[in-house]
């Protein structure tokens, strides 16, 4: 497979309420490319905000929100709150993959139903 600027997936990693260190950042991309590396050449573009939605008050309120942007299908958007940011991109990635996976599938098995049938005969 030739590789262009079409089959990359690009990934854009954004922050609110806090600072992005660069450890979180290469966690986060690792965690989501491995998440979805048996798709990653189908995916165009993949968001990843992360929110600490209390600020210093603590809680369960680590945010991490996933759009996943699937080309002619709507955005699969997930979204994970826990106590850890790390736990939040955890759960956040692997339902990433679940989901985006069986959609990619019912994708290509209604690709496969909707092809015509070819009827041989024989004499």
């Amino acid at each position: 497979m030739t590789f262009n600027k079409e089959n990359i997936m690009q990934i854009d990693i954004q922050a609110r309420s806090f600072k992005l260190t660069r450890s979180l950042r290469k966690y986060a991309e690792g965690k989501l490319k491995a998440s979805l590396s048996s798709c990653q050449d189908r995916l165009r573009r993949v968001v990843i905000r992360l929110s600490d939605i209390n600020g210093p008050r603590g809680g369960a309120d680590k945010l991490c929100h996933i759009q996943v942007v699937l080309p002619g299908m709507p955005d699969v958007i997930i979204e994970d709150t826990e106590n850890d940011m790390y736990a939040a991109i955890n759960k956040a990635t692997d339902r990433a993959n679940t989901v985006v996976n069986r959609k990619l599938s019912k994708k290509k098995l209604q690709a496969r139903h909707s092809q015509p049938l070819r009827r041989h005969l024989t004499a």
